[in-house]
């Protein structure tokens, strides 16, 4: 456990080593900057809420798409067509499904992020040169909520952590977040993974 500890506080200050004299970034900044990423693509390293540690590569296309690739053990996250499917490698099952409306991912995956909304926002600091804004959906508080970390100069997501309908906590930390990229529907389609896996 020790080892987990140490290793977390290394991806951590990896990941967010930046000049100490960025300033808060407004919700305006961070609401337009959500809206630029119409597509994105990075590396990331997740911790789970039991401490395990998983890595990968995510894909991102709004609105409403999104890819994780898992280098561990080949797990993948698809958000599409109003759904998220979880296929387990090591599963006969069908992938697990959930509407991407009662997942916090919906709140950074929407067509039109607007954080200024009413009841939308419910957290908004700093810590040192990091922004950090908590929403979730003004109208269902119960399907969890996302928190996000940014930094200044120029405006950059680094990391969020969503809590769950259940209060599980999920951190994933972006690194080499590259904006745009012309990535193909079908790399986001549960139907064609479904059918790829059969």
């Amino acid at each position: 456990m020790k080892q987990i500890r140490i290793l977390l506080a290394a991806i951590f200050t990896l990941a967010l080593t930046l000049p100490a004299s960025a300033g808060k970034v407004s919700l305006n900044q961070i609401s337009s900057y959500l809206n630029s990423l119409t597509s994105a693509s990075a590396d990331f390293t997740q911790v789970n809420s039991d401490g395990s540690i998983s890595t990968g590569k995510l894909f991102i296309k709004r609105p409403g798409r999104a890819r994780f690739q898992y280098n561990n053990d080949k797990t993948l996250v698809l958000a599409s067509a109003n759904r998220v499917a979880v296929f387990d490698p090591k599963s006969n099952q069908p992938p697990e499904q959930y509407p991407l409306v009662k997942t916090p991912l919906n709140l950074i995956l929407g067509r039109n992020i607007d954080l200024n909304r009413n009841g939308m926002v419910v957290g908004y600091t700093t810590d040192g040169p990091k922004t950090i804004v908590t929403a979730q959906d003004p109208q269902h508080p119960e399907y969890g909520n996302i928190q996000l970390v940014f930094t200044d100069g120029p405006v950059e997501l680094r990391q969020w952590v969503i809590t769950n309908q259940s209060g599980e906590k999920t951190t994933t930390i972006l690194n080499n977040l590259q904006k745009g990229g012309n990535f193909a529907t079908s790399m986001f389609s549960i139907d064609q993974a479904l059918a790829q896996r059969r």
